[in-house]
């Protein structure tokens, strides 16, 4: 948020923050939160880009296009094993992974 605009709103009487602070999350909770939508989006991202559709991706995993939407929306009674299954059904490898879950300005050593 622009930093003026944080101003204006704190000036208001508005209280600025993160959603780890409005729901009160640990760092380790958050964190958590933070790896599931990384494994959702990347497993979306990849989908798409395989030209798959969620159906055939179920296919590919045993599994129901529903179940998959729910994957690719962070649903939280998605499974991480399921997460990743679908990943790798998607040819993602493990350095893939690794990079979709890596923090925000980190690199992965070859």
């Amino acid at each position: 948020m622009e930093e003026d605009k944080r101003r204006r709103l704190e000036e208001s009487g508005w209280k600025v923050g993160s959603a780890a602070d409005f729901l009160d999350l640990t760092e380790e909770e958050a964190a958590y939160v933070e790896l599931r939508l990384a494994l959702s989006e990347t497993l979306r991202e990849r989908r798409m880009e395989k030209g798959l559709t969620q159906e055939e991706l179920a296919r590919r995993i045993g599994s129901s296009q529903s179940r998959v939407a729910k994957m690719e929306a962070s649903d939280s009674t998605v499974s991480l094993d399921l997460l990743v299954k679908g990943l790798l059904a998607t040819g993602a490898t493990r350095g893939d992974i690794a990079a979709a879950i890596a923090p925000e300005g980190t690199t992965r050593a070859a």
